[in-house]
């Protein structure tokens, strides 16, 4: 994800690989994932109005979906913040935001969404969620941090490196499948503030296994040190969960992304235990 590149692409959301949909749901970035015996319902939005990671949400929005429907979940998946009102998101256990960027809710929608989550709601923040409503404190404070840059400074590293996560804590749903380190590729994040004081953070990225300098400053940001890039905690009356990972499409077909992702959904929705009660 790169913010200095901007712009809007017209959404396909789920359109090659979630069934069933109808094309002018297709067309308007829609669609739904019922489990045959759903007991529980997440909201996945996806929109976008500075960098698009494309393959991330159609992808990625495809994987999570059919994962989901298969632990019970019913998946509905927008761009269209008009569904951030009251009565529709009072529908849902989990609200996901995946690789959404920029400002994506108007005020009175804002104000819907804090709501749902001082009732109790859940909140699922993926990749590029951190770099989403960055003028509003009040989700800044839900994501867990403030986002800063990513590796790919020119001339000096690579945007996609390869790296190994230390697993923190295996006893949750979002890493009980994971070993101790986990290595693999992707485009590392930084941030300007250190979640560890607020959050419970699951995994954290070795940075002596990776060029971590980021492209904001001349020459390369400096690197972060302690390195979170997922956690979770309690927030505002509702249950935060986040993770950097996931840019690629070719990343969600992997069963350990998957399942780091998915059971940090369920912790949100309140379907596995939490955990994470570090935080205000």
């Amino acid at each position: 994800m790169s913010p200095r590149l901007r712009g809007s692409v017209p959404a396909a959301l789920l359109a090659v690989l979630l069934a069933p949909l109808c094309p002018a749901d297709a067309e308007r970035g829609r669609g739904t994932a019922r489990a045959p015996d759903a007991r529980h319902r997440a909201l996945v939005f996806s929109k976008t109005t500075a960098f698009r990671h494309t393959d991330c949400i159609t992808r990625g929005g495809a994987a999570v979906a059919r994962t989901a429907a298969r632990r019970g979940f019913s998946v509905d998946a927008t761009e269209d913040a008009g569904a951030f009102t009251r009565r529709r998101l009072a529908r849902y256990d989990v609200v996901v935001f995946l690789c959404t960027s920029g400002e994506v809710l108007g005020a009175r929608q804002q104000r819907a969404f804090r709501r749902y989550v001082r009732a109790g709601g859940g909140f699922a923040g993926i990749h590029s969620a951190v770099a989403t409503e960055p003028d509003w404190p009040w989700y800044r404070g839900l994501v867990g941090a403030e986002y800063r840059d990513h590796t790919g400074v020119a001339g000096v590293n690579a945007q996609f490196q390869t790296a190994t996560i230390r697993v923190e804590d295996r006893g949750t749903a979002a890493t009980r499948r994971l070993g101790r380190r986990w290595t693999r590729e992707e485009e590392w994040y930084s941030f300007r503030t250190d979640p560890r004081a607020k959050a419970h953070v699951l995994l954290t990225v070795d940075e002596s296994t990776y060029d971590p300098r980021g492209y904001s400053e001349p020459g390369g940001s400096p690197p972060m040190g302690d390195h979170p890039i997922a956690w979770c905690r309690r927030y505002g009356g509702g249950r935060s969960f986040y993770t950097a990972l996931g840019h690629k499409g070719a990343y969600w077909e992997e069963p350990l992304l998957l399942a780091h992702v998915v059971g940090g959904i369920e912790m949100a929705a309140g379907v596995k235990s939490f955990g994470c009660e570090q935080g205000g």
